[in-house]
Protein backbone atom coordinates (compact mmCIF):
# COMPACT_ATOMS: atom_id res chain seq x y z
CA UNK A 1 0.00 0.00 0.00
CA UNK A 2 1.37 3.63 -0.90
CA UNK A 3 0.18 6.74 0.27
CA UNK A 4 -1.18 7.69 -2.77
CA UNK A 5 -3.30 4.68 -2.68
CA UNK A 6 -4.82 6.78 0.54
CA UNK A 7 -5.46 10.06 -1.14
CA UNK A 8 -1.71 11.15 -0.21
CA UNK A 9 -1.28 13.86 -3.01
CA UNK A 10 0.88 17.46 -4.06
CA UNK A 11 -1.16 19.15 -1.71
CA UNK A 12 -0.38 17.08 0.87
CA UNK A 13 3.21 17.13 0.43
CA UNK A 14 3.92 20.46 0.04
CA UNK A 15 2.02 21.04 3.44
CA UNK A 16 4.10 17.83 5.04
CA UNK A 17 7.38 20.01 3.95
CA UNK A 18 7.79 21.86 7.57
CA UNK A 19 7.69 18.60 8.97
CA UNK A 20 10.60 17.04 7.08
CA UNK A 21 13.43 18.81 9.23
CA UNK A 22 11.98 17.72 12.12
CA UNK A 23 12.24 14.04 10.99
CA UNK A 24 8.96 13.19 10.97
CA UNK A 25 7.29 10.75 8.37
CA UNK A 26 3.82 10.99 6.72
CA UNK A 27 1.10 8.76 7.38
CA UNK A 28 -2.90 8.60 7.70
CA UNK A 29 -5.17 7.50 10.38
CA UNK A 30 -6.81 4.93 9.22
CA UNK A 31 -8.18 3.58 12.70
CA UNK A 32 -9.57 4.55 16.02
CA UNK A 33 -9.90 2.62 19.01
CA UNK A 34 -10.46 4.15 22.47
CA UNK A 35 -6.94 3.69 23.84
CA UNK A 36 -4.76 4.17 20.23
CA UNK A 37 -5.23 4.93 16.55
CA UNK A 38 -3.93 2.66 13.66
CA UNK A 39 -1.78 5.25 11.04
CA UNK A 40 -0.48 3.58 7.61
CA UNK A 41 2.66 5.17 6.48
CA UNK A 42 4.62 4.38 3.25
CA UNK A 43 5.82 1.38 4.58
CA UNK A 44 3.51 -0.49 7.27
CA UNK A 45 0.46 -0.03 9.24
CA UNK A 46 1.15 1.22 12.91
CA UNK A 47 -0.26 1.65 16.32
CA UNK A 48 0.19 5.09 17.77
CA UNK A 49 -0.87 7.11 20.65
CA UNK A 50 -0.52 11.10 20.48
CA UNK A 51 2.34 13.44 21.89
CA UNK A 52 1.88 15.39 24.68
CA UNK A 53 1.66 18.60 23.23
CA UNK A 54 -0.82 18.23 20.31
CA UNK A 55 -2.82 17.38 23.40
CA UNK A 56 -2.08 19.90 25.15
CA UNK A 57 -2.84 22.67 22.59
CA UNK A 58 -6.29 21.11 21.38
CA UNK A 59 -8.91 23.95 21.94
CA UNK A 60 -11.74 21.50 21.81
CA UNK A 61 -12.00 17.39 21.40
CA UNK A 62 -12.38 17.32 17.46
CA UNK A 63 -8.83 18.99 16.98
CA UNK A 64 -7.31 15.37 17.97
CA UNK A 65 -6.73 13.12 15.42
CA UNK A 66 -9.40 10.87 13.61
CA UNK A 67 -10.03 8.63 10.94
CA UNK A 68 -9.13 10.09 7.52
CA UNK A 69 -6.89 12.13 8.99
CA UNK A 70 -3.34 13.17 7.47
CA UNK A 71 -0.18 13.51 10.26
CA UNK A 72 3.56 13.82 11.03
CA UNK A 73 3.97 10.82 13.13
CA UNK A 74 7.62 9.73 15.18
CA UNK A 75 8.22 6.46 15.01
CA UNK A 76 9.47 4.03 17.37
CA UNK A 77 13.20 2.79 17.40
CA UNK A 78 11.78 -0.72 19.21
CA UNK A 79 8.49 -2.61 18.95
CA UNK A 80 6.45 0.38 20.45
CA UNK A 81 3.92 2.38 18.69
CA UNK A 82 4.48 5.30 17.22
CA UNK A 83 3.85 9.13 18.26
CA UNK A 84 1.23 11.86 16.23
CA UNK A 85 2.86 14.50 16.47
CA UNK A 86 1.07 16.95 13.97
CA UNK A 87 -2.52 16.96 12.07
CA UNK A 88 -1.82 18.63 8.52
CA UNK A 89 -4.48 21.06 7.89
CA UNK A 90 -8.22 19.36 7.04
CA UNK A 91 -10.18 19.79 3.68
CA UNK A 92 -13.02 18.55 5.63
CA UNK A 93 -14.45 17.58 8.52
CA UNK A 94 -17.54 15.67 9.35
CA UNK A 95 -18.20 16.86 13.18
CA UNK A 96 -21.59 16.25 15.33
CA UNK A 97 -22.90 17.27 18.98
CA UNK A 98 -21.04 14.45 20.82
CA UNK A 99 -23.88 12.45 22.62
CA UNK A 100 -24.48 13.13 25.94
CA UNK A 101 -21.75 16.17 26.28
CA UNK A 102 -21.51 19.67 25.18
CA UNK A 103 -18.05 18.42 23.23
CA UNK A 104 -17.54 18.43 19.58
CA UNK A 105 -17.01 15.03 17.97
CA UNK A 106 -14.91 14.21 15.26
CA UNK A 107 -16.12 11.67 12.80
CA UNK A 108 -14.06 12.20 9.55
CA UNK A 109 -11.44 13.92 8.29
CA UNK A 110 -10.36 14.71 4.41
CA UNK A 111 -13.35 12.90 3.17
CA UNK A 112 -14.03 14.00 -0.40
CA UNK A 113 -17.73 12.67 -0.52
CA UNK A 114 -19.93 11.13 1.62
CA UNK A 115 -23.23 8.94 0.97
CA UNK A 116 -25.66 9.80 3.25
CA UNK A 117 -26.91 5.87 3.32
CA UNK A 118 -30.46 5.37 4.67
CA UNK A 119 -33.13 2.78 3.85
CA UNK A 120 -36.73 2.02 2.43
CA UNK A 121 -39.28 0.99 5.66
CA UNK A 122 -38.66 1.27 9.17
CA UNK A 123 -35.32 3.18 9.31
CA UNK A 124 -36.50 5.87 6.14
CA UNK A 125 -37.46 9.54 8.22
CA UNK A 126 -37.04 12.57 6.44
CA UNK A 127 -36.10 14.73 9.21
CA UNK A 128 -33.36 12.61 9.93
CA UNK A 129 -32.14 13.24 6.62
CA UNK A 130 -32.42 16.47 6.60
CA UNK A 131 -29.99 16.50 9.84
CA UNK A 132 -26.96 14.36 7.66
CA UNK A 133 -27.59 16.41 4.44
CA UNK A 134 -26.88 19.81 7.10
CA UNK A 135 -23.92 17.96 8.69
CA UNK A 136 -22.41 16.76 5.21
CA UNK A 137 -22.55 20.61 3.86
CA UNK A 138 -20.90 21.79 7.45
CA UNK A 139 -18.53 19.65 6.60
CA UNK A 140 -16.96 20.63 3.47
CA UNK A 141 -17.47 17.55 1.38
CA UNK A 142 -20.18 16.55 -0.89
CA UNK A 143 -22.74 14.72 0.07
CA UNK A 144 -24.65 11.65 -2.40
CA UNK A 145 -27.84 9.90 -0.97
CA UNK A 146 -28.04 6.19 -0.94
CA UNK A 147 -31.16 4.52 -0.51
CA UNK A 148 -30.40 0.91 0.23
CA UNK A 149 -32.79 -2.21 0.29
CA UNK A 150 -34.85 -1.10 -2.91
CA UNK A 151 -35.22 -4.61 -3.07
CA UNK A 152 -37.20 -5.03 -0.09
CA UNK A 153 -40.27 -3.47 -1.37
CA UNK A 154 -41.68 -1.02 -3.85
CA UNK A 155 -41.93 2.64 -2.51
CA UNK A 156 -38.78 3.86 -3.86
CA UNK A 157 -40.62 6.42 -6.23
CA UNK A 158 -42.03 7.81 -3.90
CA UNK A 159 -39.14 7.71 -1.52
CA UNK A 160 -37.16 9.41 -4.20
CA UNK A 161 -39.68 12.24 -4.53
CA UNK A 162 -39.61 12.66 -0.74
CA UNK A 163 -36.28 13.07 -0.95
CA UNK A 164 -35.70 15.09 -3.85
CA UNK A 165 -37.90 18.16 -1.93
CA UNK A 166 -35.24 18.17 0.72
CA UNK A 167 -32.04 18.18 -1.98
CA UNK A 168 -33.17 18.65 -5.47
CA UNK A 169 -29.17 19.02 -6.23
CA UNK A 170 -28.00 16.42 -3.97
CA UNK A 171 -27.19 13.19 -6.30
CA UNK A 172 -29.83 10.23 -5.13
CA UNK A 173 -28.85 6.76 -5.98
CA UNK A 174 -31.41 3.85 -5.59
CA UNK A 175 -29.81 0.38 -5.07
CA UNK A 176 -29.83 -3.34 -3.20
CA UNK A 177 -26.52 -3.95 -1.66
CA UNK A 178 -27.38 -7.60 -0.96
CA UNK A 179 -28.02 -7.85 -4.67
CA UNK A 180 -25.11 -5.73 -6.42
CA UNK A 181 -28.07 -3.91 -7.86
CA UNK A 182 -27.33 -0.32 -8.93
CA UNK A 183 -23.21 -0.70 -7.35
CA UNK A 184 -21.98 0.49 -10.68
CA UNK A 185 -22.85 3.57 -10.69
CA UNK A 186 -21.19 4.03 -6.92
CA UNK A 187 -17.42 3.46 -7.84
CA UNK A 188 -17.45 7.21 -9.95
CA UNK A 189 -17.63 8.64 -6.86
CA UNK A 190 -14.13 7.06 -5.81
CA UNK A 191 -12.09 8.26 -9.00
CA UNK A 192 -8.62 9.74 -8.34
CA UNK A 193 -8.12 7.42 -5.17
CA UNK A 194 -10.90 9.75 -3.63
CA UNK A 195 -12.00 8.91 -0.05
CA UNK A 196 -15.54 8.30 0.36
CA UNK A 197 -17.31 8.12 3.92
CA UNK A 198 -20.67 6.54 5.15
CA UNK A 199 -22.91 7.75 7.44
CA UNK A 200 -26.55 6.70 8.19
CA UNK A 201 -28.16 5.27 11.31
CA UNK A 202 -27.82 1.61 12.64
CA UNK A 203 -28.84 -1.09 10.24
CA UNK A 204 -29.44 0.74 7.09
CA UNK A 205 -26.66 -1.47 5.02
CA UNK A 206 -23.82 0.08 5.24
CA UNK A 207 -21.69 -2.40 6.58
CA UNK A 208 -23.28 -4.93 3.83
CA UNK A 209 -22.53 -1.84 1.34
CA UNK A 210 -18.75 -1.73 2.49
CA UNK A 211 -18.13 -5.38 2.08
CA UNK A 212 -19.57 -5.10 -1.79
CA UNK A 213 -17.51 -1.93 -2.55
CA UNK A 214 -14.36 -3.64 -1.34
CA UNK A 215 -15.20 -6.38 -3.20
CA UNK A 216 -14.54 -8.31 0.26
CA UNK A 217 -16.16 -9.30 3.81
CA UNK A 218 -14.05 -6.50 5.73
CA UNK A 219 -17.38 -5.90 7.86
CA UNK A 220 -19.47 -8.09 10.49
CA UNK A 221 -23.10 -8.07 8.81
CA UNK A 222 -26.41 -9.15 10.17
CA UNK A 223 -29.87 -9.85 8.70
CA UNK A 224 -33.14 -6.98 9.07
CA UNK A 225 -34.87 -7.60 12.03
CA UNK A 226 -38.93 -8.93 11.56
CA UNK A 227 -40.61 -7.33 13.81
CA UNK A 228 -39.39 -3.74 12.30
CA UNK A 229 -37.93 -4.30 9.02
CA UNK A 230 -34.21 -2.30 10.87
CA UNK A 231 -31.29 -4.05 10.30
CA UNK A 232 -28.86 -4.48 13.79
CA UNK A 233 -25.79 -2.12 14.59
CA UNK A 234 -22.25 -4.10 13.50
CA UNK A 235 -19.40 -1.42 13.20
CA UNK A 236 -18.56 -0.74 16.37
CA UNK A 237 -15.79 1.98 15.57
CA UNK A 238 -14.68 4.03 13.19
CA UNK A 239 -12.05 2.57 10.01
CA UNK A 240 -10.44 3.79 6.77
CA UNK A 241 -10.59 1.30 4.04
CA UNK A 242 -8.95 0.44 1.14
CA UNK A 243 -10.25 -0.71 -1.91
CA UNK A 244 -8.00 -2.93 -4.61
CA UNK A 245 -9.91 -1.05 -7.17
CA UNK A 246 -8.58 2.67 -6.00
CA UNK A 247 -9.74 5.11 -3.39
CA UNK A 248 -10.92 4.71 0.26
CA UNK A 249 -14.05 3.92 2.29
CA UNK A 250 -14.46 5.61 6.33
CA UNK A 251 -17.23 3.10 7.54
CA UNK A 252 -18.58 4.59 11.00
CA UNK A 253 -20.62 2.90 13.08
CA UNK A 254 -24.71 3.93 13.13
CA UNK A 255 -25.43 7.29 14.58
CA UNK A 256 -28.48 6.28 17.12
CA UNK A 257 -28.86 10.07 17.42
CA UNK A 258 -27.58 12.95 15.70
CA UNK A 259 -27.58 15.98 17.26
CA UNK A 260 -25.43 18.82 14.62
CA UNK A 261 -22.71 20.58 16.01
CA UNK A 262 -23.79 23.67 14.26
CA UNK A 263 -26.82 23.88 14.35
CA UNK A 264 -27.58 27.80 14.62
CA UNK A 265 -29.57 27.32 17.55
CA UNK A 266 -31.92 25.01 16.41
CA UNK A 267 -32.76 21.90 18.30
CA UNK A 268 -31.61 19.19 15.89
CA UNK A 269 -31.78 16.13 18.69
CA UNK A 270 -32.94 13.33 17.00
CA UNK A 271 -34.35 10.44 18.88
CA UNK A 272 -37.05 8.97 16.88
CA UNK A 273 -36.39 5.43 16.89
CA UNK A 274 -37.06 5.76 20.56
CA UNK A 275 -40.00 7.62 19.81
CA UNK A 276 -40.67 4.60 17.74
CA UNK A 277 -40.27 2.18 19.95
CA UNK A 278 -42.44 4.01 22.83
CA UNK A 279 -45.18 3.42 20.58
CA UNK A 280 -44.83 -0.15 21.30
CA UNK A 281 -44.80 0.72 25.43
CA UNK A 282 -47.86 -1.30 27.54
CA UNK A 283 -48.97 2.12 28.84
CA UNK A 284 -49.61 5.04 26.57
CA UNK A 285 -47.49 7.69 29.15
CA UNK A 286 -44.98 5.39 29.66
CA UNK A 287 -41.87 7.02 31.40
CA UNK A 288 -39.37 4.46 30.60
CA UNK A 289 -38.85 4.05 34.22
CA UNK A 290 -40.26 0.78 36.09
CA UNK A 291 -43.54 0.50 34.29
CA UNK A 292 -44.37 -2.99 33.06
CA UNK A 293 -44.73 -3.91 29.23
CA UNK A 294 -41.85 -0.86 28.29
CA UNK A 295 -40.80 -1.51 24.96
CA UNK A 296 -37.76 1.19 25.45
CA UNK A 297 -36.28 -0.36 28.01
CA UNK A 298 -36.67 -4.00 26.57
CA UNK A 299 -34.45 -2.47 23.84
CA UNK A 300 -31.89 -1.38 25.72
CA UNK A 301 -31.47 -5.06 27.78
CA UNK A 302 -31.46 -6.67 24.33
CA UNK A 303 -28.48 -4.03 23.40
CA UNK A 304 -30.91 -2.38 20.62
CA UNK A 305 -30.51 0.79 22.42
CA UNK A 306 -27.55 2.30 23.94
CA UNK A 307 -28.56 2.88 28.03
CA UNK A 308 -26.64 6.39 27.39
CA UNK A 309 -28.64 7.45 24.74
CA UNK A 310 -31.78 6.49 26.44
CA UNK A 311 -30.66 8.27 29.42
CA UNK A 312 -29.77 11.35 27.06
CA UNK A 313 -33.38 11.15 25.48
CA UNK A 314 -34.87 11.38 29.05
CA UNK A 315 -32.61 14.06 30.24
CA UNK A 316 -34.09 16.31 27.31
CA UNK A 317 -37.90 14.81 27.06
CA UNK A 318 -38.62 16.23 30.82
CA UNK A 319 -41.24 14.02 31.26
CA UNK A 320 -43.49 10.98 29.69
CA UNK A 321 -43.31 10.01 26.02
CA UNK A 322 -46.37 11.43 24.29
CA UNK A 323 -47.52 9.20 21.62
CA UNK A 324 -50.86 8.50 19.97
CA UNK A 325 -52.07 5.10 18.79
Amino acid sequence: MSLETLGWNGRWRELFEVHISEGLVPARVVGEHRSHFRIATERAELSAGTAGRLRNAASQRSDLPGVGDFVAVSLSKGDGPATIEAVLPRTSALIRKASGTPEPQLLAANVDVVFIVTAQGGDFNLQRMKRYLALVQQSGAAPVIVVNKSDLGDEIIGLGGAIAGIGPEVPTHAIGARASDGLRVLEQYFQGNRTVAFVGSSGVGKSTLTNKLLGRDAQATQEVRSYDGRGRHTTTFRQLLVRPQGGAIVDTPGLRGLELWNADGADERDFDDIERLATQCRFRNCRHGTEPGCAVRSATALGDLEAERLADYLAHSGGPTRNAR
